[in-house]
């Protein structure tokens, strides 16, 4: 299920999303010093990508803990997003079905324009220096060379940069070792384990993409392109 939000409450948090879902999660827990897992970064990826609303999510993630909270018997703590997950999915839903009709808000840009072209100059040195990886730098190279045209939509160029994510993960796993990829999906599947059963197939399936993802970008050290991780 994708859920396309273009209201104010959605874009105007775009950019914020992984920093105040971790925050609040935090917060939720009553543990600030609490570090999420990579499961649980890939998932809000995954949420950040089917255009679940931040609000949505937020939600969510209260309503799962309430419900652990009015448990007479509590055999576990929360450890991990993966239990919210259910919750989320549901709030975004009924988010869904009770939209305003009204356009969407103005919202200023989360960060000047030199950082977004200082970002992309960065990636597009790493994947020149990383090597074979020449058509996604020439991407990066050309959303650079038009990036004050494309700083007046900023989710639209986070898109853009996504697919061209996409296309360099496929790429960069073609090249690592079956040992690696193997010892990948062990880790995939130990700390899954425990949620499985709180989501539905097309989640696990998300998730378990944006997990790989993440891992493969780490074991070839190659840059992310999305705007979400502008130092």
């Amino acid at each position: 299920m994708t859920l396309d939000y273009d209201d104010g409450i959605w874009k105007g948090n775009y950019f914020s999303y992984f920093t105040e879902v971790e925050e609040h999660f935090q917060r939720a827990r009553g543990t600030g010093l609490f570090l999420l897992s990579p499961l649980d970064w890939a998932l809000i990826e995954t949420w950040k990508n089917a255009g679940v609303p931040l609000e949505a999510v937020l939600k969510g993630i209260d309503e799962a803990f309430e419900k652990w909270r009015s448990r007479k018997q509590k055999t576990q703590t929360i450890n991990g997003l993966g239990y919210c997950a259910q919750a989320v999915m549901q709030t975004a839903e009924r988010m869904a079905q009770n939209l305003p009709a009204e356009g969407a808000k103005e919202v200023e840009p989360p960060f000047p324009l030199e950082s977004v072209r200082a970002h992309l100059e960065k990636a597009r040195k790493a994947l020149e220096a990383a090597g074979g990886y020449e058509e996604i730098a020439a991407g990066v190279g050309e959303l650079l060379a038009k990036v004050e045209e494309h700083y007046g939509d900023l989710q639209d160029l986070d898109l853009r940069l996504t697919a061209l994510e996409d296309k360099m993960a496929a790429l960069a796993r073609t090249r690592l070792s079956d040992e690696a990829l193997l010892r990948m999906r062990k880790e995939l599947e130990f700390q899954l384990r425990p949620y499985r059963a709180k989501m539905s197939a097309d989640q696990l399936s998300r998730l378990e993409k944006s997990f790989l993802d993440r891992k493969v970008y780490e074991e070839s050290g190659l840059p992310r392109l999305s705007l979400f991780y502008i130092a």
